[in-house]
C-alpha cells in the first residue's frame, strides 16, 4: 500500500471515531493538527512524512481525559488500526510512542521518548492549543466540563504534577496560566517558536481585553 492510500485510510478511520466528539478534540482539530504538522514537517528535511502525518492524525484518537483519564486506550487503538492495514511494526511503533509522548500533562511530565517526528507533532498540537483557536477550544471544553469562567478567589495552580493537572477543574480563565501561555517557550522546531509567537501574543491581547472588560474598564 502507498503512503498515500495509508493516510486515505487512516483519516477515515478517525473522521468515523471521532464523529462525535467533544466540539475540541474532534476531526477538525485533528485536520488542522495534520496540516500544521506538514507545514513545520516542510522545514524538517530528515523527518519522515509518513510518521508525522500518522502520529498527528491518530495522536488524539482516544484522549485519555475523555476515557477516565485511561492513557493506555489511545495507544491501543492507532495499533490496532494500523496493523490492520498492513503498516510496518516500525512505523506503528514510532507512532504509538508519539500519541505516548505528545500530551502537555502538567508540564512536568518527563518524556521517555524523544524523536523530530514526535516535536514536529507536538509543535502542530501546541500551535492548536494557542491562539483564536485555542482560546475557542479552551472554553468550549471548559463549557463541556460545566466550569466557572472565571473566579478572582480561585488562583491559578502552578507546577502542578501529572495528576493534579488531570483532576484540575479550575476556573477556564485559569487554565492560560496553567498550560497555554506556557507553550510557546516549549516548541520544538524554530518553525513551530515562530509560528507560536503570533498566537502567544494574541491570547495576551485576549487577555487584557477579558480583565477590562471584568473590571469595567472597557
Amino acid at each position: 500500500m502507498s503512503n498515500t492510500d495509508t493516510i486515505e485510510q487512516t483519516i477515515a478511520f478517525v473522521k468515523e471515531t471521532l464523529k462525535n466528539a467533544e466540539g475540541g478534540h474532534d476531526w477538525f482539530h485533528i485536520q488542522r493538527v495534520f496540516k500544521n504538522s506538514l507545514l513545520i514537517a516542510k522545514d524538517e528535511k530528515k523527518a519522515d512524512p509518513l510518521v508525522v502525518g500518522l502520529g498527528a492524525l491518530l495522536h488524539d484518537i482516544a484522549d485519555a481525559k475523555f476515557y477516565d483519564g485511561d492513557e493506555t486506550v489511545g495507544p491501543k487503538m492507532a495499533q490496532e488500526f494500523l496493523s490492520s492495514i498492513g503498516v510496518k511494526k516500525n512505523i506503528i511503533n514510532h507512532v504509538v510512542k508519539i500519541i505516548e509522548n505528545i500530551s502537555f500533562k502538567g508540564g512536568n511530565f518527563s518524556q521517555k521518548f524523544t524523536s523530530l517526528e514526535l516535536n514536529i507533532v507536538q509543535d502542530a498540537d501546541r500551535l492548536d492549543a494557542i491562539g483564536a483557536i485555542g482560546i475557542a477550544r479552551c472554553f468550549n471544553y471548559g463549557g463541556f466540563k460545566n466550569r466557572k469562567l472565571y473566579d478572582p478567589d480561585i488562583e491559578p495552580k502552578m507546577n502542578m504534577t501529572k495528576e493534579q493537572y488531570k483532576k484540575n477543574d479550575s476556573p477556564t480563565i485559569n487554565h492560560f496560566y496553567e498550560k497555554l501561555l506556557l507553550l510557546k517557550d516549549r516548541m520544538n522546531t524554530e518553525t513551530g517558536k515562530k509560528l507560536a509567537e503570533k498566537r502567544h501574543d494574541y491570547m495576551e491581547t485576549f487577555l487584557k481585553q477579558f480583565y477590562d472588560e471584568i473590571n469595567g474598564r472597557a
